[in-house]
């Protein structure tokens, strides 16, 4: 790992699988989303919908 500094800000050099590496953890620490029926889906779809509408 190396450092680089451009325009007086710093920037890290790591290497390829280094960097996939932590990219994995990082996925692994974020919690996945919920899925939603189709009916549970639309409801969702059409309260956005109305939040945009009044916004206009």
């Amino acid at each position: 790992m190396e450092t680089i500094t451009i325009d007086n800000k710093k920037y890290v050099v790591v290497e390829q699988k280094k960097f996939e590496q932590l990219q994995e953890i990082a996925a692994l620490k974020t919690a996945p989303r919920k899925k939603l029926s189709l009916k549970k889906g639309k409801a969702h779809a059409y309260k956005l919908i109305d939040q945009w509408a009044k916004g206009k």
